[in-house]
């Protein structure tokens, strides 16, 4: 299939019609995607899937407090861009779109999807874009796909991302994109996956704003790791809420984060390994040097790792605690 596409692009742009409307930096990121606002954080996300290497670096465009955009099909990435700074501006998402779509000439190969801060959406499927093509636009959201197996991707997608509100927004995309699968998805297989999640307000720190930001580039089963890196993405999320509960000095709670961490993610050494940190430097060095002694037998590099925190004030024992702690 995917030799029989690269002929035809070949066949047309030997007319010189197509090769004069689309750019060769134009990546074809035919895909189905979604962009969507939970109504309850006013987090916005873009979700992506296609056989393409790389597509959430082509396809996901999103800043806090502005919106969020998908440009795909014969994509125009300049669309990303230069819509976010429209939308800056304080254009309405169709205003943007009718924008960006005003001097392209290569219009009618795009699809684009917008969705601002008050979760208006405006979309675009150009009437050259390959079979099965189309779109679904509701309340906060937008699903729409190009190359598809079927007329029923986009249609499931919206009808996952409708019902399952209950869910954080970045599954609920993940969701509706597994549903898109399920229904057929790209004629061509699977390959990349990504999903963007930003704030629904700017807080001014960038850093900060960016909420999710996982891409799965080159994988038979993209879907599938991508559902597997916010798993463990959730996990690290209780972890960094332990750490700030040991910097406030409660200490029940950052067990009980560090406990939670490990349920979803079992076989990581590293949250065991703070896990008994933690317990030693709550006096419980006993509990402490049994998880320990496990993870040491696994990897003795983290028992050097031990013998330097002290120095570095996040090991606060004895030295007679210690030696108990490195099984000495």
């Amino acid at each position: 299939m995917k030799t029989l596409f690269f002929s035809l692009l070949i066949s047309l742009c030997a007319t010189n019609l197509f090769a004069q409307m689309i750019k060769p930096a134009d990546p074809f990121a035919h895909t189905y995607s979604i962009v969507a606002r939970d109504s309850a954080t006013g987090e916005m996300a873009v979700g992506v899937q296609s056989h393409w290497f790389s597509v959430g670096t082509v396809v996901s465009w999103a800043e806090a407090g502005v919106g969020a955009i998908a440009t795909q099909s014969f994509a125009n990435v300049s669309f990303g861009p230069r819509g976010l700074a429209l939308l800056r501006e304080g254009k309405s998402p169709q205003q943007v779109l009718d924008e960006l779509l005003r001097d392209d000439e290569a219009r009618e190969y795009r699809q684009v999807a917008i969705i601002d801060p008050q979760g208006r959406v405006a979309v675009h499927t150009g009437n050259k874009c390959v079979d099965y093509a189309g779109h679904t636009s509701g309340t906060n959201f937008s699903v729409q796909a190009n190359m598809m197996l079927n007329d029923k991707v986009w249609p499931a997608m919206a009808k996952s991302f409708e019902k399952n509100k209950n869910l954080p927004l970045a599954e609920r995309v993940l969701a509706a994109m597994q549903a898109g699968q399920a229904a057929g998805g790209d004629i061509r297989g699977q390959q990349s996956a990504a999903i963007l999640v930003v704030k629904g307000q700017s807080s001014n720190k960038p850093w900060e704003d960016k909420l999710i930001d996982l891409r799965v580039d080159d994988n038979p089963q993209p879907l599938q790791e991508l559902e597997r890196l916010l798993r463990v993405f959730r996990a690290y999320e209780h972890m960094n809420r332990g750490d700030l509960a040991i910097e406030k000095g409660n200490m029940q709670e950052a067990m009980q984060e560090y406990t939670a961490a490990e349920k979803m993610f079992p076989n990581n050494i590293e949250m065991q390994y703070w896990h008994a940190i933690t317990l030693a430097n709550g006096g419980k060095t006993a509990e402490a040097a049994a998880m320990l002694k496990k993870i040491f037998k696994k990897d003795k590099n983290w028992q050097e790792m031990t013998r330097r925190l002290p120095k570095a004030g996040l090991l606060q024992v004895s030295e007679k605690e210690l030696k108990q702690l490195l099984g000495e």
